[in-house]
């Protein structure tokens, strides 16, 4: 039995016990967005949730290596406190890229592949590249924390009035609504298979010399992206704002792509993990690299990933060790806390709720044909930073008046897209560049058919693309009846999906959170497991 521990942001545990997996981020336990610290919580729960005692775990694989005395010891203390004095002997460190990468080599279910691994900074560098074959893997490539892609990205983030190391996907976004202006060549370029940052700093250093670069107010970047926010994206700063982030965005997409066609050489399959695998349009630059089928992106891709990534690295090399080792396809991350029917109901009733059971499917559809906006909370909740059906709100992506009512009620910015769940088999229909098995974790970027454009225009961006998740029902056979039941009346085999929670904060994890989030955003319906209650 394998415990994974991050000790950091977007801190978290993973539980190995032979086929079960039990995982959860701490930030959907203490309510504390992207938390930084050590995830007692998620070591307590996920023991729980796999019904063991904290000597029953073998191995306690923790991620990065690198930590000020301070923070070691903290950590130490925090394992002591849970594992008894003797915890020392249980412990691996894991290097941070190595985690990475590991979480997407070891889930990908392929023998021999290439593992990537890009972000910010870990453990003194900021991407790796490795040749994995047979459960072993060899590190070929790195770029140090300096040579950053990550960090450019996240430096024009700040320089852009939002939140470096959080709000990267904003700039995404944002790009879609200009065309990229200036040629980054002089800012950070691919070199071999590594990067090479011109400005030879980083951080708030490397925003103020893009500040410069760009020749772009720092100092009224929160002014401007406040007006972006609220959707005024006509004024002359808003505009240049906007080139900007195409630029950055088109610039990233070529270096992700020159890489891709350079690693291509040395192998037809790709496992990808890290930061940067969370921007949509570039992994679709990789998938035509290397094809649908022949690129996997690990689901919780961020820093959230890597006690997962700690966990099946130990376990593949103790695997290795016995000649155990087998390739394993990771099928759903539907890996955290559920709450049984009657602690709902008890909990319903002990707030004085009306609610009544449901058939869920048939339920749902007809509240969204309704034009109603639904909560739902069911099952185990999902693991990363996707809400795929069990931790989900619902509204009917035909109507695209639905995205100004919820980016009001969950307080979004304007300009970001939402994205839709489809059911599997109708994803060669409603995906126009779709050459293998569609993505089913919303890991990828697709550019929207002709038809489902006019279907769905609540789903697709600005720039005809869109970001879906292919539902099979064999996998989650209550969340694709909901599609199907919606199907069956309306014609479109889709639902508009964004993840249960107000901005800013974490998705809603028990009931409780799941009530308190649909009453504070004003939702019209709340399902949790099969009881169901309106505002």
């Amino acid at each position: 039995m394998i415990l994974g521990v991050h000790d950091g942001h977007d801190a978290g545990a993973v539980l190995i016990d032979g086929e079960r997996i039990f995982a959860v981020n701490e930030e959907r336990l203490n309510r504390i967005k992207r938390y930084r610290g050590f995830p007692k919580l998620s070591v307590r729960k996920v023991l729980e949730m796999a019904d063991v005692e904290p000597e029953d775990v073998k191995v306690i694989a923790v991620a990065g290596i690198f930590r000020k005395p301070s923070r070691l010891r903290e950590l130490e203390a925090n394992l002591k406190a849970i594992f008894g004095r003797d915890f020392r002997r249980k412990v691996l460190f894991v290097e941070h890229h190595l985690a990475h990468s590991a979480s997407a080599y070891y889930t990908s279910g392929w023998r021999d592949a290439l593992a990537v691994s890009i972000d910010a900074a870990g453990d003194g560098l900021s991407s790796s590249v490795y040749i994995a074959r047979n459960g072993e893997m060899i590190r070929i490539a790195q770029s140090t924390y300096v040579d950053s892609l990550g960090d450019f990205y996240a430096s024009v983030t700040e320089l852009l009035g939002f939140r470096p190391m959080r709000h990267e996907g904003k700039v995404m976004s944002l790009a879609a609504y200009g065309k990229p202006t200036y040629d980054l060549n002089a800012v950070i370029e691919l070199n071999g298979l590594a990067f090479e940052n011109h400005l030879g700093v980083i951080g708030v250093e490397a925003t103020k010399k893009l500040a410069e670069f760009f020749r772009f107010p720092l100092g009224h970047s929160k002014e401007i992206a406040l007006r972006l926010k609220k959707g005024e994206l006509d004024g002359k700063l808003q505009r240049k704002a906007i080139e900007i982030a195409s630029s950055a965005q088109a610039h990233l997409e070529k270096l992700v792509e020159e890489l891709g066609l350079r690693l291509k050489e040395r192998g037809p399959i790709l496992a990808y993990a890290g930061g940067v695998a969370q921007n949509v349009k570039a992994n679709a630059l990789l998938r035509h690299v290397f094809g649908d089928d022949n690129l996997w992106v690990f689901p919780a891709m961020d820093d959230g990933g890597l006690a997962f990534g700690a966990a099946v690295f130990v376990k593949a090399q103790m695997e290795r060790l016995d000649g155990s080792w087998r390739p394993f396809k990771l099928e759903h991350v539907y890996l955290g806390p559920e709450y049984e029917s009657d602690y709902v109901e008890d909990f319903l009733r002990n707030e004085g709720l009306e609610y009544e059971g449901v058939d869920v499917p048939s339920f749902i559809a007809d509240a969204l044909t309704d034009g109603k906006i639904v909560g739902l909370s069911q099952g185990r909740m999902e693991f990363g930073p996707r809400a795929l059906g069990n931790r989900s709100i619902l509204a009917d992506p035909r109507d695209e008046s639905v995205k100004k009512r919820l980016n009001v009620a969950l307080k979004r910015d304007v300009f970001q897209p939402f994205a839709p769940s489809i059911l599997w088999e109708k994803a060669d229909e409603y995906l126009e560049d779709l050459e293998g098995a569609p993505n089913e974790f919303m890991t990828m970027s697709y550019t929207a058919g002709e038809e489902f454009r006019e279907l769905a225009p609540a789903v697709v961006h600005v720039d005809g693309t869109t970001r879906p998740q292919a539902v099979r029902r064999e996998i989650n056979p209550r969340y694709y009846s909901i599609i199907a039941e919606f199907h069956k009346k309306t014609g479109l085999g889709a639902v508009l999906n964004t993840s249960f929670n107000m901005h800013g904060e974490p998705i809603v994890c028990s009931p409780e959170d799941a009530l308190r989030t649909f009453r504070k955003a004003g939702l019209d319906v709340l399902v949790i497991e099969n009881l169901a209650l309106r505002a």
